[in-house]
This record gives structure tokens, sequence and C-alpha cells, in this order.
């Protein structure tokens, strides 16, 4: 590793850090230096450079940094980074318990350590192995106060001061296996992600200590083919993985109507969300020119190509931060109908399990070719969560996986094979891969239910082998809002833990807005100590006793229930339950269980387990197949142990949502009764209400206030830290849900309800908006408006949801009328006024969106409102009004195109490193009612001299760019002055404290 004499930047302020020399040697007056050990590793060498830049960044002073040092510089203060083994370690701790220490670390695991002599202070930062040194440096970034999520770092505005005694921390990961799971298919997600955008959130990965990045692939048909992985045969792959034949697939782009969404170019966007894009076909990089989807055999071999140059970077980027990758198709094989039609011109069948085998190889020779990657996973199909999985439908999966074994031991596939899905096996049995498959396989599986089931039970039944929890992070029915599930998060990742995962993975679509659900989730991954154990939520009990799962109850009240003494009983359910925990005396009790299928008139469509006290007592229940439906089952057991004073009844998924009508739990000189999903009735008790923002505990979540005060004090500081952490820890897992799946995500829909009694829900809104006179500083305050939007955003929908309720009440009417000139009076004096109502609701919900707008992700929920809400909400019912007056709409009732909101401008992807000898390209995004006067990119070297101009290059719209080719480390801030007023600024910090990048070392 080469010797370098470059000044690299950090933003923060340690006392002892001031003012040194860019050599070796600290420069006098300024003793402390960061250094990095001879021979160091890519990860190594970045450590070091990583701990000067936040050391910066925290604290305004700048570290000297000696790299390649096979001792510690003589004099001053130092920060020692180096994985065990390393002789500049050995110089520093050559023998003692500190040593023992420093060779007992594991793989990944690091040490923070004080130690030094009298008059010079030395900082070990040390790894198990370089992925671990790494850890460390960003550990000890997060000492001084700053917090890494997907979207970016989030330095505190105050300037921090770091005593370098002190420090005495080891750590090492609860989960070999870290990280998360992006859905490509909508344009919040990696559909619209760049190189650049793979690169920095790679990056983020490793700075939140995880390391595992994994994609699906949606097959043709399902709805469409997705480039991230090519099916073929060897003989149609060229030179660097360069595919002769393929076939049609694309990633989501403006011009692709699927998943409810309609074509719309983004020029017609209004409200100014056009200023969003450069172009009117939009789309990820590799799409240019090729949107909706390449239509010429060339060009869709060109889009396979881009594609795989795109993960090749980010691949090799992941590799060398110690972040894993993996890629994967759906079992089995989806061939794609142009591959079928090749193989039946060559005389091949494509459902031959050889010719199966055959395109399997093609697959992993491909990518071996294409990009490196650790695992390549087969996602068991997703019907399986739904219905009745048959023996045919299990037997059509294995034999393709064995198809894919045998494949890649063909081949040597330079990566290892692994099963994902929406289900971990099927209903009969979870685990039943698990006998059949290689033991080096790892097996996982996304959460049920969009994420509100619990972590797969089966997991525990998996042995000798890595499984891979993996829990949503949001759920896309709700796409269109904030989801707040820390809580969730921390439960999800203590099931995984007891269950005996190795790796805890998040699945999701966008980023920022799932900052505190992404920390949850990282950090529970590394230490569970404190937070485990405690209540969930405001003024829980010790345990919170009643359902876990979510809170869906269902009244049938005109079903004629059969078979039942009282029948009232069981016309009401609790479903979708995981379980029930029951405070009851200790002793010998007897359980009974009622329960009824008031819903699904056919077998095979619920089917579920019972657990008492941890211990199955039913296998598999599927009610209609053994009663019928709405005719009572009860089931009694006797003899049942109590011993802590909890009676646990835990549900198994199977097939769809277990349901349980009533319970009874009885014993002598004891009786609880419970009426699920109803209210009391006689001597059962009402069932518990889960959800309501007023009630405190929820067995599906874990405690997270410790978690939101440590949150809020970093992103709106102490200030308002406390009261604002009150708010989140209070509508954590209880948000309202003004959106859900309508004919795609994040859908909406009218609310009949007068909006007087719906905005009770949003009141957190206001009460977190009332904090804002009390925040300090620029990065605090931009990070507040930020959620502060966000929540009044939520309102706004909801708001205009009771207003559409309203508009479409008045068009019944003037639909109903049937006199021309009524209808056409109607139209005018009771329809009209409501539409422009509506428009103006729209408009105060999308601005507010439009204040939120900070990166792709943000930029693709404006696509979900243009493509996907807009034509139900505003055109064709804009276009049905029209034609009852007899005439256009007035400007007033229609959205506006322009942008009223103050300026304002953003970087929609942030790097923060860059290769030596890389370009940093820059894209500004400036949404403005008029053309900025002034727009302009300021950057210095890292924390030394004046800042240099660079004008902005206008592409088109909003949308400007540009380009640096650092020496070393940088720093700058995008300034856009409009015609009148004052300068903006991205970051919101600058100049006081602007965006830094670091230059990685060359090689790998």
């Amino acid at each position: 590793m080469r010797r370098a004499a470059m000044l690299l930047a950090m933003g923060m302020g340690l006392a002892c850090l001031a003012g040194c020399a860019q050599s070796g040697a600290a420069a006098p007056g300024a003793p402390c230096t960061v250094v990095s050990p001879e021979g160091a590793s890519f990860a190594e060498a970045l450590a070091a450079r990583e701990v000067r830049r936040y050391v910066y960044l925290a604290t305004g002073r700048l570290p000297a940094l000696a790299e390649g040092a096979a001792r510690p510089p003589d004099g001053g203060d130092l920060i020692v980074v180096a994985s065990k083994g390393r002789p500049l370690l050995g110089a520093v701790a050559a023998e003692g318990a500190l040593k023992a220490a420093i060779d007992a670390l594991p793989a990944e695991g690091y040490l923070l350590k004080s130690t030094g002599r009298p008059g010079r202070r030395v900082l070990l930062v040390a790894g198990g192995d370089a992925a671990g040194t790494l850890y460390g440096a960003y550990r000890l970034a997060e000492r001084l106060g700053v917090r890494f999520y997907l979207h970016g770092d989030v330095v505190p505005d105050g300037r921090a001061a770091l005593d370098l005694a002190g420090f005495d921390e080891q750590a090492k990961p609860l989960f070999a296996t870290r990280g998360i799971q992006p859905f490509h298919d909508f344009p919040e997600g990696p559909d619209w992600w760049s190189t650049d955008d793979y690169l920095a959130i790679v990056s983020q990965l490793a700075k939140m200590r995880m390391n595992f990045l994994g994609l699906h692939t949606y097959p043709e048909g399902g709805p469409n083919a997705e480039p991230t992985v090519w099916i073929g045969l060897d003989d149609e792959i060229g030179e660097g993985g360069a595919v002769r034949a393929s076939y049609p697939s694309s990633y989501q782009n403006t011009l692709r109507g699927n998943w409810g969404y309609q074509a719309k170019k983004t020029g017609d966007f209004a409200f100014g969300g056009s200023q969003l894009f450069d172009r009117d076909a939009y789309g990820a990089d590799v799409m240019a020119d090729l949107c909706p989807q390449p239509a010429t055999p060339e060009a869709q071999n060109e889009l396979f190509g881009r594609t795989g140059a795109m993960l090749d970077a980010a691949f090799r980027h992941a590799r060398r931060l110690g972040v894993r990758t993996c890629v994967g198709t759906e079992t089995p094989l989806a061939v794609p109908a142009a591959v079928r039609e090749r193989l039946k011109a060559a005389g091949k069948d494509a459902k031959d399990p050889a010719v199966v085998q055959a395109l399997y190889a093609g697959v992993f020779q491909r990518i071996a070719k294409t990009y490196p990657l650790d695992y390549y996973w087969m996602w068991t199909p997703e019907g399986w969560t739904w219905g009745d999985v048959s023996k045919e439908q299990i037997e059509a999966t294995l034999a393709d996986l064995r198809a894919a074994v045998a494949a890649a031991k063909q081949v040597g596939a330079p990566f290892t094979l692994a099963t994902c899905g929406w289900v971990l096996g099927p209903q009969n049995d979870r685990a039943l891969f698990d006998q059949t498959l290689p033991k080096d396989m790892p097996m996982s599986c996304i959460n049920r239910q969009v994420g509100k089931s619990p972590v797969e039970p089966g997991f525990q039944n998996v042995k000798g082998r890595p499984t891979w929890a993996i829990p949503w992070l949001e759920d896309d029915p709700n796409l269109l809002q904030p989801q707040l599930w820390a809580g969730r998060m921390r439960k999800d990742a203590q099931d995984a833990l007891r269950y005996g995962c190795t790796g805890l993975l998040g699945i999701h679509w966008r980023t920022r807005v799932l900052g505190p659900n992404v920390a949850a989730l990282a950090r529970a991954a590394w230490d569970q100590a404190g937070w485990a154990a405690l209540p969930a939520g405001p003024g829980a009990p010790d345990q919170a006793e009643g359902p876990a799962g979510q809170d869906n109850t269902a009244a049938f009240p005109s079903n004629q229930i059969t078979g039942a003494d009282d029948p009232a009983l069981y016309q009401t359910v609790r479903y979708n339950v995981s379980a029930y925990h029951l405070r009851v005396p200790n002793g010998t009790r007897t359980v009974t269980l009622k329960f009824c299928e008031p819903h699904y008139g056919e077998a095979g469509k619920r089917v579920f387990g019972v657990r008492l006290q941890g211990k199955a007592v039913i296998e598999t229940l599927d009610i209609f197949a053994k009663v019928g439906k709405n005719k009572a089952l009860d089931y009694t057991f006797k003899n049942v142990e109590v011993t802590d004073g909890w009676l646990h009844v835990q549900f198994v998924y199977q097939v769809e949502m277990p349901c349980i009508a009533a319970l009874v739990v009885e014993g002598p000189g004891f009786a609880k009764k419970i009426n699920c999903g109803g209210p009391a009735y006689k001597d059962y008790a009402a069932d518990w209400k889960a959800t309501t923002p007023d009630f405190g505990p929820n067995p599906r979540y874990a405690a997270v206030g410790d978690f939101y005060r440590d949150w809020a004090a970093s992103e709106f500081g102490p200030e308002v830290g406390d009261d604002a952490a009150r708010i989140f820890e209070r509508i954590d897992g209880r948000l309202p849900e003004p959106s859900g799946w309508i004919d795609g995500p994040g859908g909406l829909g009218p609310d009949p309800a007068p909006w007087d009694k719906a905005r009770e829900a949003y009141a957190f809104a206001e009460a977190f908006a009332a904090l804002r006179p009390r925040v300090r500083g620029a990065g605090n305050l931009e990070r507040f408006d930020y959620w502060m939007h966000q929540f009044r955003y939520m309102a706004a929908t909801a708001h205009l949801r009771c207003t559409w309720a309203e508009f479409n009440k008045a068009m019944d009417q003037v639909k109903a009328e049937k006199d021309a000139e009524k209808k056409k009076e109607l139209a005018r004096t009771v329809a009209l006024p409501l539409r422009k109502q509506l428009v103006e609701r729209v408009g105060e919900a999308y601005g507010l969106l439009l204040a939120t707008v900070s990166n792709s992700g943000e930029m693709g929920t404006v696509a979900n409102w243009e493509q996907h809400i807009f034509p139900g909400l505003l055109d064709s019912p804009g276009k049905a009004l029209a034609e009852a007056l007899g005439e256009a709409l007035p400007a007033d009732a229609l959205p506006p195109k322009d942008y009223a909101g103050p300026t304002r401008v953003f970087v929609p992807t942030v790097r923060t490193a860059v290769a030596s000898g890389e370009t940093l390209h820059l894209k500004a995004i400036v949404l403005a009612a008029r053309p900025p006067s002034r727009a302009v990119l300021r950057w210095r070297p890292m924390g030394e001299g004046e800042f240099r101009d660079v004008p902005l290059a206008h592409l088109a719209r909003g949308v400007w760019t540009a380009e640096v080719k650092p020496d070393g480390d940088l720093e700058y801030y995008v300034e856009v002055a409009p015609e009148d007023g004052e300068a903006v600024r991205w970051p919101a910090t600058a100049p006081a404290r602007g965006q830094t990048v670091v230059v990685t070392p060359a090689g790998d």
C-alpha cells in the first residue's frame, strides 16, 4: 500500500486534534495523528481516512495522517487504526491483557481502547479482520455523535470535543449476516437507482456495520422480466458477460404502465413536480433511451449489458468493504418466451430437466463473467403465501432446486446457492428444504403478510445451516406514507435471534423516511441488551398482556352459526393473530379454544397450528375442512401447567391468517374468558385493542423509548430531543394509514368520514410542529422540517380523502339527475365547488410532499401520485365533470403545472467516497418558481484553503450537474441564488460544514 501525504478532512472538533500537518509527524502545537499500518488492506486504509474525516466533521479540526506505518510516529497523541496481527498494533500493545484482547478479536469484531503513557494519549481502533477495523472506525464516529443511515450521515450541529482517554469498548455481531434486501418493481426503490446510488448505499451499509445486499428478480409475466439476472444458454454469452441474445426486460419507468401505474410523461406532472426530472421518459440510468422497454434484440442485449456493468461496479465496491452480494430468480425458473422459442428452434424443451439445468448453467456462467457475487438465491413461489400448495408444486420446486445445485457444481459457480421467498417452505412443512438441500445453502424468507406477521417460527426447525430472517422495513400497501416500525424491527430481531437465525436482513424500497427502522434493525443485529426485556410502549406493565399480531378484528352479526350453545361468541373473531399472552395464576389449568370459519367457503384457504406453553397441541388446523363455514369448533386441553404466572397461546401461520373466536382458561378458583375480536359479552371480557394511539403495550413491538431518545437528540438537537422522542415513541407502530393497496402500492381512496372526526388521528403532526421554535442549528432544523412536512403531508392526504368522498357524493347526484339542464346546474353549483376544493387539498398534500423530496425514492413517490393516484382522483372525475358541465373545467378546477413553494436545492445521490482517479459526478435539483440567477458548486480540499467555484451546468428543468476530479479528500456545497431573496444551500449546514468526500486508495 502506497504511503500518502495528503490532507484529508473531517468535521467535528477534538480539542487535541487542531491544525495537524499532512505528514506523518504532527505539526507543532497540534500533536495528533491518525496512523494506518504498513501493508494496509483497502478497508484498513479507508478506516484510517474515515476516522480522520469524522473527527474533522465532529470537531472542526483536522488530524494528521500517517499511512503505511510499521511503528507509531514519535511524539504526539495518536489514533492507531489496524487489524490484529499488524506489527503496528504490536508496537503499541506488545503484551499483557490488551494484547490478549486484540488477539482474541473474532472476524468483524472490533475494539476501541485508550492507552498510552503520561503525556502521550493513544486510542486504538483494532479489528479482528479488515471489516472489523472498518466497523471500529465507524463506531468511533458514532461515539463522536455521528449517526449513519442508508440515505446518508447525520452529524450534529454542535461541535464535539474528544478526550482520547476513557475508551474501552469491544463488540462482535449477534448475526453473521446483516443487511438489506432492496426490492425492485416500484419507482420508490432500486428500479430508479443509478450506479452512484448503489455505490453510496453500499458505503452506508458498512458504516452501519451491515454486510449484505440482496436483490430479487421478477420474471416475465410477473409482471415483467427485470434485467437484474439474464436467463439463457452458455453459447449465448460473449466476452466479459455480454449477451448475444436475450429478451424484453425493463425496470419501472414513467412510460411503463403496470402495478396500477399509467404511462405519463414527467413533463405533464403537476404542481412543479416536473422540475424534478430531466427527461419525459424517466427511470434508472440504465433505462435511458430504452423506455418503456427495449424494442429490438440489440437494445434488449444493451440493457442487460448496462445493468451488468452497474452491478459490477456496485458489487466490486461491496466486496472491498466486506459487504456480501446476492441476486436470484424465482423457482421454478420462469423461462422467457423468447428463450423458449430459441430452445424450440434448437429442438429443446424448456420443461426438460436437462434443459433447465443447462439454463441455470448459463445464468451462473454469465454472472461469473459479469460481476463478483457471493450468493445466488432462488425464491419460493409467491402464491405459497396465500393458498394451499399441492404435492406437484412442491415436487416441481424441489426438482428446480436440484437442477440449480447440479448446474452450480457443473460450472464451478464462484458463489453459494441459497433459498429465499415469501415463505420458508410449503405450509405442511416450512423446514422441508432443509431435509433435501446441501447444508452450505442458506435458507431465508421474508415475513408474511407484508411484515405484519412475526418472523417465521419454522426457522427454529432448520438445523446445521445458515438461516436469514427478513423482516419488512416497510410495506408496499402504505408505500405513499411514513411507516415507523422501530419497535417491530427490534421484536423481529429478538425473535430471529431466539430462533437461532444467523442472518438478519430488511426488505424495503425507500431509504430516508425509513431512517428509524433501518437504524433499529442494524443496531439490533449487534446488541439487544437493555431493551429486549423492557415493556413495549409508554406506561406499559412489566409484560404486555393480550394479543400479539395486528389489531385485526371482524364481526359477522348476520352469520348463522351452527353447532354452538351460544352462537354470538362465534360472530366475532380476531385474525392475523400470532399469540395471546395471558396473566394466569400458577397451577394446572384447562384451556378451551373456540374457532369458527366466518369468511372462506372452501378448504385450504386458512390453515394454521396452535401451541400452548410452547408445546404443539394442534399441528394443522383447517377449520373449513374440519366442520365447514359458520360452524363452531371447540378444542379443550386439560392439565396445562402455568409456572411463571403466564399462559401463552401461540398460533403458527401456515396458509393465510390464523383466527380465533373466543378462549377460556379455567382452574380451581380461577376463570378468564375472552370474546376474541369482540366486546364484553355475558361473562366473557372484551378483547384488547392493540394499535390505537392511546394504547400502550403491543406484544408485536419491543420497547423503543431509549432508541428514540438517542435518535431524536441526534436528528433535532438536545433542545427538543426528549420531547420529540416521546412523540415518536408514542406513534411508533401506531401511525394511521391513509393509503393502502388499491390497484397497486400506496393507493388512495375516498374517506366518507367527516374531516373534523378523521383529523383526530393526526394530532401528533401539530404536536410535533409545535416544537419547531425551540430547534437550534441549520442541520437540526432541516431534519426537523423533513419530519414535520412528512407528518403534515399525511394529514393533508387524509383531508383530501374526505373531500374526495364529498365530491363523489356530489357527482353521484349529478349522474342520477335525468334532466339535462338540472344535471348541468347541479354540476356547476354542487360538484364544481367541491372539485375546486379537492384540487386545493391535493395541492396542499403535493406541496408538502415536494418539501420532503431529497432522493430518487421520494421522486418515485411523486411518480406514484401522478401515474397511480391522479387517474382515479383527478383525471377521470375531471373528464366526467366537464362532460356534465358541457364545457372545459375552469383553471382553478385543474391542477396547476407550476411550482409555487419556496426555492430549495438538494443532491439526490450523496457519495461520501470516490476511488482514486475517479471523477465525482454531481447532480443537483432545484425547485423554484423561477430559474435561479446563479447556481454554483463550491469546493476545496477538505479542511484547508478557500472554496473554489464550479458553475453548475443546466441539464433540463430543475436539474443541474457538475464534475470534480479531486486529487485528495474534499468538501463541497451547492449554492443557488434566486432572482430575489437569499441564496439557498445544500447541505443546510453550509458553508460552516459542507459535504465531505474521501478518496479511497486504489486496489482491492
